[in-house]
This record gives C-alpha cells, structure tokens and sequence, in this order.
C-alpha cells in the first residue's frame, strides 16, 4: 500500500512541475496525449496479463479438477464470481458494471469526460476476478472504461479545461480498443465512429497518436504478431461463394438481433426482479454460464464458453472444427452471454460477439463447400467474415468491423466478402432495430444520449447530469 501511496504522490508531483514548465494548455495537452498513450497501453496489458493468471487461477483449474467433479467446479466457479462481483459493484463500485462503453460514452456526453478513480479501480479488479472465474464476457470494452479512468485523472490532474478533458476521454477510448485488439487503425475509426461523431481535428490528432502508442507498448510487451495466428492468407477463391458471403450477411444480422433483444428483455426481467437482492444476480446468470461450459467441455472436450474463447475460436478460423461443434458452440455462447451480462456482470460483448460469428460463418462455409465442392479453405475463409458481419451487427460500427478482423487475423485478401457481409448484417440489423445496443442499455437507466454523442450546452448538460440515475449493478 505505501508503494502505491508514494507512487500516487511521485505522480502528484510530476503534473505539478509539468503545469509549471508547459503553461500553455495546447501543449500540455500534446503532452499529455503521449504519456496517456503510453500509460493506458500498460494499463490495458497488466489488466489482461490479470485476467489471464486468474483465469489459469480459477476457471481453468475448475476444468481439469480431478474425476468428476470438474462438472460441479465447472459451473460452480463463474457463480462464485458473480457473487463476489455483485458485491463489489453493489457496495463499492456501481459504476464499474456493464461492458464500459455504454459508461464511457456518458462520461463524454454529460461529465467532460471524467471517469473516476474509483470507477477505474472498481472495473479493473472486479471485471478481472469475473471474467477470470469463468464469465462470458469480454475484456475489450473494459479495456476501454479503465484506459478512459487513466487518461481522465492525467487530465484533472493536469488541470485541462472541460473541453480538453473530453478530449483526453477520446484518447483513452482509442488507447484502450488499440491495446486490447493490436488493432490501432480499427481504434480510431470506433472512436471516430462511437464517441467522437465529427471530426474535431485537435481530438482526432490525439486519437491517432495514444493508437499508435498504445498498441507500441502493448507490442513491446505482449509481441507484435496478429492476435490469432492464421495457417496462410485466405482469399476469395471463386465468385459463387459470394452469394453465400451474401446470405451469412442476412444470417449475422439475425444472429445479432436475438442477442441484443435477448441481453434488453432478460436485463429488464433482473431489474424487475426484486425477490432477489441486487448483488446476488450476476451469480445466478455466473451458475448459468457455468452450466453451459460444462455441456461445451462434456459433449465436445472444448472450452469457449467460460473462460478465453480465443483458443476455441481458432479452431474456427483454420477451418479444423466440425460443423456440429460450431453451430452449438454459437448457441451456447450467445446464451452463456446473455446470462453473464444481462444479471449485472462486469464485461464486455466485443469478444462475444466475435465468437458468435466465426462459428456461424464457419458453419456456413461447410454450405459453400458442400454445394459448391469449394476447397476445405473456405470454411476458415467464411469463419473470418462472420467475425467482422456479426460484430457489425451488435456494435453498429461498420467501418471498425471490417478492420478490426483485418488486423487480428491479417485476412486482407477477403475485403470484397467482408463488406459484402458487414454492410448486410450492418444495413439489416439497423432497419429491424434501429437503436444500437449500447444506446439501449442506457436507455434502460434512463439515459438518453444526444445524437452522435455530441455534447450538449452547458446549462443543459448540468441540469441532466444532475438529475443523471445511478448506473446500478444491472448497468
């Protein structure tokens, strides 16, 4: 506790020389900007390196238990972690609940973009006990929250006007999508696309640089190869896959709105439900996680549901996993999902919403290859457009989408498939339900943002965030 208490006031000290060496606020900004990059990317790789121990820790250790009772660990395990995590969004740190996005995108709306050390603190450590017990959720959204909460107190500690401090929330939000995907260009354009909604250069300027900084050291720490590691480039082979390109498109897009109605209807019955306390919710959707893992781990001997999906998740993209695996593994995820978030869990969909989508493009590939006698490539091929088709779908970030897959699988070679299938997905899933699932949650709080988050005018602004509800443990 003393090292961080000297740390703290080490840090104290070096913003008060940095306002007194730079007093001009344009380039305390800049300067500012650099260390957030720099900051957030070790941020974002010790909050990961934390979930990955706890995860060997707890989840992992649940699955390989001695005999039998892997089954009863299995699913005992995520709902031990609910309950610890409902106590601690209930009774220490409310704001820490949900993905962050939805959190963050107030803080830039309503709070010139503070997100509190508490509410930084909060999601790092619960976030990281959930999902490393074995929760279905993602650690990509939080990211964000947390780097968002670091770039936040450099700027109050800086003493930066509102406006700046808005700008170094866009900064954190960039800084932290880089970090937890390697994936700096696909950081800009969600930032762009989910937060900023115009182009204020001095704001873009500062995004592309804590991109750049961050995925440097999360690079320089964790390795610069693309997340998952692909057995060579896929391509487009022949012009007839696209129709079924064209069709897993109108598929991601049904996929993507059972999950978000499925996340609002079963969150609005948690939140009704008052029999139950608030803080014992998350365990209740953690036992049901649980029991989808261990349906996953003993039908099929795979994990996926709790704990890191990304290893299941490659068995997808390289083509390897059979048709029957991937079709339960996108049922199961999807609900193992929803009960982990919509009980009041602390994590995000991102990674979800990815696993969700390479199974069902891969099941679809089995199609092209059946009907078509296409090469066994292609079912790896169509496995990486479902990615980017049903992240589109859910996020609503068409542009994020194709270029996030392209820089976590290096599959460049399928740009015409990819915008075939995440504008299908994107376009339909948009005309069936218009409002994206971040803006519902937070309507279910009673939050309602203004277009493209922009901010609004001061006398407004403070009268809504005065009367702002609490994002509660269901947030």
């Amino acid at each position: 506790m003393s090292y961080w208490i000297g740390l703290a006031g080490l840090y104290s000290r070096f913003l008060a020389w940095l306002a007194r060496r730079v007093p001009n606020e344009r380039q305390r900004l800049l300067a500012l900007t650099i260390l957030a990059g720099g900051a957030c990317g070790l941020a974002a790789v010790a909050f990961h390196l934390s979930i990955g121990w706890l995860e060997n820790l707890l989840i992992n250790r649940a699955n390989h238990a001695h005999g039998h009772t892997w089954i009863f660990w299995t699913i005992l395990t995520p709902g031990i972690g609910g309950l610890i995590a409902g106590l601690g969004l209930t009774y220490w740190a409310p704001a820490a609940a949900g993905s962050g996005i939805p959190q963050v995108k107030v803080a830039f709306t309503f709070r010139s973009g503070l997100v509190s050390l508490r509410e930084t603190i909060g999601k790092f450590v619960i976030c990281a006990f959930q999902i490393g017990s074995g929760a279905s959720l993602g650690l990509e959204g939080p990211t964000v929250q947390i780097c968002a909460g670091v770039s936040s107190l450099m700027a109050r500690g800086a003493r930066l006007s509102p406006q700046n401090c808005r700008r170094m929330a866009s900064v954190g939000m960039a800084a932290g999508i880089a970090a937890a995907f390697n994936a700096p260009i696909a950081a800009i354009t969600f930032t762009l696309e989910e937060l900023i909604g115009d182009l204020d250069q001095t704001m873009l300027s500062g995004v592309i640089v804590a991109a750049a900084l961050a995925a440097v050291v999360e690079h320089s720490i964790l390795g610069s190869n693309p997340v998952f590691h692909m057995p060579h480039a896929y391509t487009l082979g022949a012009a007839s896959s696209l129709i079924w390109y064209a069709f897993l498109g109108i598929l991601a897009a049904v996929v993507s709105i059972t999950f978000t109605d499925g996340l609002l209807k079963l969150r609005a019955l948690f939140k009704r439900w008052t029999a139950v306390p608030k803080w014992i919710h998350p365990a209740i959707g953690g036992l049901a996680t649980g029991a989808m893992a261990a349906i996953a781990l003993g039908w099929f001997h795979l994990n996926g549901i709790a704990g890191d999906p990304y290893r299941t998740l490659e068995l997808a993209l390289t083509g390897t996993m059979p048709l029957l695996f991937m079709v339960v593994f996108c049922v199961l995820k999807l609900a193992a999902t929803v009960s982990s978030y919509s009980s009041g869990g602390s994590g995000g969909i991102f990674a979800p919403s990815l696993f969700m989508g390479s199974m069902l493009g891969g099941a679809v590939g089995y199609i092209d290859v059946y009907v078509f006698h296409h090469p066994m490539d292609a079912i790896g091929a169509f496995a990486v457009v479902g990615m980017g088709a049903v992240f589109a779908g859910i996020v609503r970030a068409p542009m994020t989408s194709i270029l996030i897959v392209f820089e976590m699988t290096g599959g460049y070679g399928l740009v015409l498939p990819m915008m075939i299938a995440n504008m299908s997905a994107f376009v339909l899933a948009r005309h069936w339900r218009p409002i994206p699932v971040y803006e519902a949650l937070l309507l279910q709080d009673g939050i309602e943002l203004p277009h493209n988050s922009r901010p609004l005018d001061p006398p407004r602004a403070a009268e809504i965030e005065a009367n702002e509800p609490t994002l509660d443990a269901t947030a």
